[in-house]
C-alpha cells in the first residue's frame, strides 16, 4: 500500500553497512559512487524504485540501490546508525528529530539527515461513513475516529495538527481507533470505524487502503472548520492546502464525496542524506531528479517534482542541505540565502 511511514521488515545496520565500505553499498557496479536508500514499503517503495531506475538510465556516474526499511521514522534512525547513505523521510519526522520531540525526546539521534530533494507531497484529510450524522470537524468529538496505523507519519502529523489549540477540544472527545491499514476498511464497513483519514499524492490518488474503503462503503468529506485551518497554520510541520477546483478528482475518488473545497494538512516526503555520503553522489541524485523526471515519472507518477525549483519545494528553514545538494541548487539559481549548508565538522550542532 502507497503510505507515509509504512512499516518494513527490519534491516540490520551491522550487515553490509554501506559507510564502511566508502560507500560503494558493496556494488559491482563500475560507476563512480554508489549509494544504497532506505525505502519504506508500499508507495513510498514505488517511488524509490522509479528514482532507482532513473539513476540507471540517466547518469554515468552513479548507481542506485533500493533497501526496504521500517518508515521514515525507521529510517531516521538507521541513518543515525549509518546503515545507508540517503533515505526517504518526511519534513515532520526531520523536525522533530532536530528539535527532540516525541519519539525523539527518549531516544535522540545523534546526527541529523540532511536536506536533498523532494520527491512527493502527501496531502491528508478527513472523511466520514455515510450515516453517521458527521458534517464537519466539530461533529468528531465523541466520534470513533481512525487516523491510520500506529507508527505512521500520516497518523503522527495528523494528530499533531488535531493537539494545536485552536481544535484540542475536539482531539480530546475523539475515540482514537488503533488498528493496521490492512484491517481499517472493513472495520468502517462494520460501522466500528466512524471517520477516516485519507491522504494521497494530488493530481495522480489515494494510497491504497483509502482507495479500497473508497470501494467498499459510502462515505463523505468532514467540512473543514476555521479553527481546523487555523490548527494547520499553526503546526509547523505540516503545510496547508486548500483544494477548489473538482477535490474528488484531484484524488481520484470512485464516488462523489460531497465537497467542493476541502483542506489538507501536507507531508513532504524527501530523499534525505546521510552527512557523509560524497557530495559528488548526491549532486549527482539531485541532477538527475531535476533533469529526469520524466524518467523516473514513466516508472511511477507519484515522483512531482519536474525541475530544480520543484526539488526544494517545502524546504526547511534553519536544517542542513547536504552540501552536494546546496552545491547544485546554488547552480540552478533556487538556493535560498537563509537556508543551511550542513558542515561535517558541525553534525551535531544543528539541533534546536
Amino acid at each position: 500500500m502507497g503510505i507515509a511511514g509504512c512499516l518494513g521488515d527490519d534491516v540490520d545496520p551491522e550487515e553490509d553497512n554501506p559507510l564502511d565500505e566508502g560507500g560503494d553499498g558493496g556494488s559491482n557496479d563500475d560507476r563512480e559512487h554508489h549509494i544504497d536508500v532506505g525505502t519504506s514499503a508500499g508507495g513510498t517503495m514505488d517511488v524509490g524504485l522509479a528514482v532507482e531506475q532513473g539513476v540507471a538510465e540517466e547518469s554515468d556516474v552513479l548507481s542506485y540501490s533500493t533497501v526496504e526499511s521500517p518508515g521514515y521514522v525507521g529510517s531516521t534512525y538507521r541513518m543515525n546508525d549509518d546503515a545507508f547513505d540517503a533515505a526517504f523521510i518526511d519534513g515532520n519526522t526531520m523536525n522533530k528529530a532536530r528539535g527532540g520531540l516525541d519519539m525523539f525526546e527518549e531516544d535522540p539521534v545523534d546526527q541529523l539527515p540532511w536536506q536533498g530533494m523532494l520527491a512527493f507531497p502527501y496531502s491528508i484529510y478527513m472523511m466520514a461513513r455515510d450515516g453517521t450524522g458527521i458534517e464537519t470537524f466539530d461533529d468528531l468529538a465523541g466520534a470513533s475516529v481512525y487516523p491510520a496505523e500506529p507508527g505512521y507519519s500520516t497518523r503522527a502529523t495528523t494528530l499533531d495538527v488535531f493537539r494545536q489549540d485552536p481544535v484540542a477540544d475536539v482531539y480530546e472527545e475523539m475515540d482514537i481507533v488503533d488498528m493496521n491499514v490492512a484491517d481499517a476498511p472493513g472495520a468502517m464497513e462494520e460501522e466500528r470505524i466512524d471517520a477516516a483519514i485519507a491522504y494521497g499524492t494530488p493530481g495522480v490518488g489515494n494510497t491504497g487502503w483509502v482507495r479500497e474503503y473508497d470501494a467498499r462503503i459510502g462515505v463523505h468529506y468532514v467540512e473543514h472548520t476555521d479553527a481546523l485551518v487555523e490548527a494547520i497554520e499553526s503546526f509547523p510541520g505540516a503545510g496547508l492546502t486548500i483544494y477548489d477546483d473538482d477535490p474528488g478528482e484531484t484524488f481520484a475518488w470512485d464516488q462523489d464525496i460531497g465537497a467542493d473545497e476541502i483542506a489538507t494538512w501536507d507531508l513532504n516526503v524527501t530523499i534525505a542524506a546521510h552527512p557523509e555520503t560524497a557530495d559528488e553522489a548526491i549532486y549527482e541524485l539531485c541532477r538527475v531528479g531535476a533533469e529526469h523526471g520524466d524518467t523516473i515519472r514513466s516508472a511511477e507518477e507519484r515522483f512531482t517534482p519536474e525541475d530544480a525549483e520543484g526539488l526544494v519545494q517545502g524546504a526547511l528553514d534553519g536544517y542542513p542541505f547536504h552540501p552536494g545538494a546546496a552545491e547544485f541548487y546554488q547552480e540552478q539559481g533556487v538556493w535560498n540565502d537563509d537556508w543551511v549548508v550542513g558542515a561535517r565538522d558541525r553534525i551535531g550542532e544543528y539541533f534546536e
